[in-house]
């Protein structure tokens, strides 16, 4: 998990690094996100700035943002500032009316979305790697008692792409889902369709096992508040839906390292369809799974 978790950012302008927790409270069904933020502009100084999004499931999300502030060694932990902090066993947080302390903790190793060679070697204009999945959260969140299940990850590099979906499910008690689907910013890019990159973990197995090589066999449709992924990798083909309604989700603008704004849809209360078939002669479904409220999932692009 180290390598996974650990800063990455060595003072260089134009770079951003995100750490964020998702997760499902076991007992209310409530979502949660936790997004710790460090921007390094490529004209300005570097600041930290980040919020938490709470979903219940019989009412509208709500969001407290934190931040901006200057960049202050963190310590021990990944990001520190003067009322926040996410590290390798804790999330806090204070703001006015709002309070969180969590502590987490996971059994398994991390899942790189994008590959593990991506990730330390800076390949791509950004990348991403799940360091807990199946995390378990315990603690408080606004006065209430919090024992959830989800994720903690971890983004590095230039900035957002141009237009992008995640969705990150944990289909049952031994299966994870990690999806992302991006258009590049380059104007040559923005034509293309989205690259997708999918990492789904069954019993300690990876597959694909290399998903940025396997990323062009995919293909994803990227609508408002329902989208998609179909590819086919060896003998296993996979078919996942997404709907993510627009009054389960929180709308976050933000700007990148280059000064452009940037603009996200999020629930931690989606739905997802997922289909595994595998070929035998003929197409055979091996596994299916469908969640309700439960799936985390993301819209966004770049603009307001």
């Amino acid at each position: 998990m180290t390598d996974a978790a650990v800063p990455r950012w060595r003072g260089q302008p134009g770079r951003l690094e995100v750490w964020y927790a998702s997760a499902t409270d076991i007992a209310t069904g409530m979502g949660l996100w936790l997004h710790y933020e460090l921007v390094a502009p490529t004209a300005d100084a570097a600041y930290l700035h980040g919020w938490l999004a709470t979903f219940p499931v019989d009412g509208p999300p709500s969001y407290e943002r934190f931040g901006p502030e200057a960049v202050t060694p963190a310590g021990e932990d990944w990001m520190s500032g003067s009322n926040f902090s996410i590290g390798p066993t804790r999330l806090t947080g204070t703001l006015t009316g709002t309070a969180w302390d969590l502590e987490w903790a996971t059994d398994e190793p991390p899942m790189w979305t994008m590959s593990k060679a991506t990730w330390q070697r800076e390949i791509l204009p950004s990348s991403h790697v799940v360091l807990a999945p199946k995390a378990r959260l315990i603690g408080i969140v606004n006065a209430q008692p919090i024992d959830a299940v989800g994720n903690l990850s971890h983004i590095y590099g230039h900035g957002n792409a141009q237009r992008w979906a995640w969705l990150h499910a944990d289909l049952d008690d031994t299966t994870s889902l990690e999806v992302i689907a991006a258009v590049g910013r380059r104007p040559a890019l923005r034509r293309l369709p989205p690259l997708a990159f999918v990492q789904l973990r069954r019993h300690g197995h990876d597959w694909p096992s290399n998903p940025l090589a396997s990323a062009a066999l995919f293909r994803a449709k990227l609508g408002q508040e329902r989208w998609s992924v179909r590819g086919i990798v060896g003998r296993h083909r996979l078919s996942v839906d997404v709907v993510q309604p627009a009054d389960r989700c929180v709308i976050l603008d933000y700007r990148d390292p280059d000064g452009a704004t940037a603009t996200c849809s999020n629930t931690e209360t989606a739905d997802v369809e997922v289909r595994l078939e595998k070929f035998t002669g003929r197409w055979r479904v091996e596994n299916y799974w469908r969640l309700e409220k439960t799936a985390h999932a993301e819209r966004g692009y770049r603009g307001s």
